[in-house]
């Protein structure tokens, strides 16, 4: 059964009376406040004054991502953070343990992606390491971030030293880069949950 209501429920919806709208949105992008307080109501507004409104779940993803780009580094930067930490286990909707296969993970890179999120959240204050998945195991995850720290591989649970790294200043270009390709990979996780729910 999909976790999604039908399309034109949704795109109909009041966002103060009916909650369809923002159910969808959490589903796809994860349950977090700023969905509820931003992303929910601009979306609302975007669909009223649209003259060519959404038409498919598609639309509705890409509508939502406009709407996040219009907003300011802090409420992306929170948009983000409720996405869970690549390599958690636990709290996880139903959809995020599909995509992290977390059955499938040996301890040790469990271990080591832990490190490698508070490396990476040390680097880059303010951020959460986001990366669509798109199938990989946590093993290729592991070595793809070491590859954005440019760390050599490993599997340490504490090497490098948080106090060994270098910290990227909040707002710089590369701190905003870095920012802008994690909402962009929101975007293609949202659309992956729908082909995984049948959607479109």
């Amino acid at each position: 059964m999909s976790a999604l209501a039908p399309f034109d429920d949704v795109v109909t919806s009041k966002p103060e009376t009916d909650s369809a709208l923002a159910e969808a949105l959490a589903v796809l992008f994860e349950p977090t406040p700023v969905l509820y307080s931003d992303l929910v109501p601009g979306v609302a507004a975007r669909i009223s004054s649209a003259t060519s409104p959404p038409r498919s779940y598609s639309d509705l993803v890409a509508l939502a991502l406009e709407v996040v780009s219009t907003w300011d580094t802090h409420l992306k930067a929170s948009f983000i953070a409720g996405h869970p930490r690549i390599g958690e286990v636990k709290s996880l909707s139903h959809l995020s343990a599909q995509e992290q296969a977390a059955r499938a993970t040996p301890p040790e890179v469990l271990e080591r992606l832990a490190h490698l999120n508070a490396c990476y959240e040390h680097r880059y204050p303010g951020l959460r390491y986001i990366t669509f998945v798109n199938g990989r195991t946590r093993a290729a995850i592991k070595d793809e971030m070491e590859g954005v720290l440019g760390l050599e591989s490993s599997f340490s649970q504490d090497e490098p030293l948080l106090e060994a790294l270098g910290r990227v200043e909040v707002g710089s270009e590369e701190w905003t880069r870095e920012l802008e390709r994690a909402v962009e990979d929101l975007g293609m996780i949202a659309l992956s949950r729908l082909k995984a729910l049948g959607a479109t």
